[in-house]
């Protein structure tokens, strides 16, 4: 049984009641059994428990947490317990979301009460979906009348859809669905991104790697909306034509841990494929380390610009450049970037700028 577990978040009026009703009937048809964790504020609310009743917005957040986790543990629970061979969890809105409304104060001892760390928590989802708010780019489509419960002036929409955005940034697969195409096509590339994440055949964006001058990390860690991470890749002694690695990705001594594996058919055509890993497999796979292979060490920042979530990463042994990943919108040519990072050029394709290659050093 494979057991995927995802969430669907983003700024008032984005879209997300509708993307829910797609995402039950594509992933249905692709035989998945879907499950909803639904909204946990709404939940409370709904039933009079709110910042406003409660005695402080501390005493409600973690109340609400509390409520998030243990919502999240059962349908993990029960699912286990189906006779279906996938699962797919869908949270609407996960336990980062909840960062959003509280003071980075109130947010410490919220994790603290759970006693558990932002990286667990935001890394414990396979992948993050943040709908873009209408009012950022469809501001003629946001409207008030068809949830009574939203009370987001646009200038406010947008502000709360930002400081969401930058809740979540750092999770490894965060996509970011905008409004530069209408609705519908808006859902359709909800639905592919998805099933990109999960490793289903699937059209849409695609993740180009530029290589650019070494950038101001000053400035990158200034930026609210910017998360550094450590990463370290190790590949393993593997048959000829496959490539196998396995990395570690943190931060402040969180980690989760992944195994990749690549393989060319005689068509010519990529395959990767990717799991999840636990500690324990991790450091056991450790032992099949290639010993003609350094581990690659590197810093990444990941940082959310104009709808767009960069991976910038830097490494020890380069002083002088380093690399950004984005993914490209079916169409576009170029990507948009802060006037801060320079493209030297497209090395999406280059052997030589590979994680392979860079392990030979």
């Amino acid at each position: 049984m494979k057991i995927h577990k995802i969430v669907i978040t983003g700024g008032p009026g984005a879209g997300k009641t509708t993307g829910l009703s797609w995402i039950e009937n594509a992933f249905t048809y692709l035989g998945y059994t879907v499950l909803f964790v639904p909204e946990t504020a709404t939940e409370l609310i709904s039933g009079g428990v709110a910042p406003w009743t409660c005695g402080t917005n501390l005493d409600y957040q973690k109340c609400q947490m509390r409520l998030q986790l243990e919502k999240e543990r059962l349908f993990e629970q029960a699912a286990r317990t189906m006779k279906a061979e996938r699962v797919l969890i869908v949270c609407d809105r996960g336990a980062i979301d909840n960062k959003a409304y509280m003071t980075q104060e109130e947010f410490a001892q919220v994790l603290a009460d759970v006693g558990r760390t932002e990286v667990e928590l935001r890394d414990s989802y396979d992948g993050v979906f943040h709908l873009v708010t209408a009012a950022k780019g469809a501001e003629q489509f946001y409207t008030l009348e068809n949830n009574k419960a939203r009370i987001e002036t646009v200038e406010q929409a947008v502000a709360m859809d930002e400081k969401l955005l930058a809740a979540w940034t750092g999770h490894p697969y965060l996509r970011v669905i905008d409004n530069s195409v209408d609705f519908e096509l808006k859902l359709k590339r909800l639905i592919a991104e998805i099933r990109s994440v999960l490793g289903e055949p699937a059209d849409g964006e695609e993740e180009r790697k530029y290589l650019i001058e070494y950038p101001d990390l000053d400035w990158l860690e200034s930026l609210p909306n910017c998360r550094k991470v450590d990463v370290i890749m190790t590949f393993l002694t593997a048959k000829e034509g496959v490539e196998t690695r396995v990395r570690m990705r943190g931060e402040n001594g969180s980690y989760i841990y992944f195994k990749t594996r690549k393989r060319i058919e005689p068509n010519g055509k990529r395959i990767e494929q990717e799991e999840r890993l636990s500690q324990e497999e991790y450091l056991q796979l450790l032992m099949e380390a290639d010993p003609k292979k350094r581990p690659v060490r590197k810093t990444r920042y990941c940082l959310t610009y104009e709808n767009r979530y960069l991976n910038i990463d830097v490494f020890p042994f380069w002083q002088d450049r380093a690399f950004v990943k984005v993914r490209l919108t079916e169409g576009e040519e170029q990507p948009r970037l802060p006037k801060q990072l320079k493209i030297i050029r497209d090395v999406t394709e280059d052997e030589a700028y590979s994680n392979a290659a860079l392990a030979d050093r």
